[in-house]
């Protein structure tokens, strides 16, 4: 993931930078550049982090902790998709919102797991029940939780977890 590279002294003496040598006589220095890719350790990241449907982002360095998806098309599921997003916001979690309403719930779902957010809240037709779906994308494992509790559901995987 890192870099080095010698950049020899073309810089050094375009700048005039000179350092004293043991002898107390000033020299043009020899140049290096050390570093770490961002682009490199994302690389890595995707592919020890990933499975047959896109990214399972590691959760201290997912894009959001939770990807809200609105799968329906009626007015209150969208509604309610909406609230829950705002209400984990406030809660002070990074919160990605799929609001398309002319896409279908496979789309969506096939959308978010390629993105990989580690915790996936589906509001949908399990609303009419009073209850929303949160999937965690690692595991795979989705539990219905009733609407009320889904917030501190989602915090308390998104802070202990």
């Amino acid at each position: 993931m890192g870099h080095i590279f010698q950049l020899g002294r073309k810089y050094a003496e375009a700048l005039e930078l000179k350092v004293l040598d043991q002898n107390g006589k000033q020299v043009v220095v020899t140049m290096g550049s050390y570093g770490v890719g961002v682009t490199r350790a994302v690389a890595a990241l995707a592919e020890s982090n990933h499975d047959d449907k896109g990214l399972v982002w590691p959760r201290a360095v997912a894009p959001a902790d939770v990807h809200v998806v609105a799968v329906g098309r009626g007015e209150e599921i969208f509604a309610a998709a909406e609230k829950l997003a705002l209400e984990l916001e406030a809660a002070g979690l990074d919160v990605i919102y799929d609001d398309r309403p002319k896409v279908s719930p496979g789309v969506k779902f096939g959308d978010a797991e390629l993105v990989g957010v580690p915790t996936i809240l589906a509001v949908g037709r399990g609303l009419v029940d009073g209850v929303v779906e949160i999937k965690d994308r690692r595991s795979g494992n989705a539990e219905n939780i009733a609407v009320e509790k889904a917030v501190d559901y989602v915090v308390d995987a998104v802070r202990n977890h």
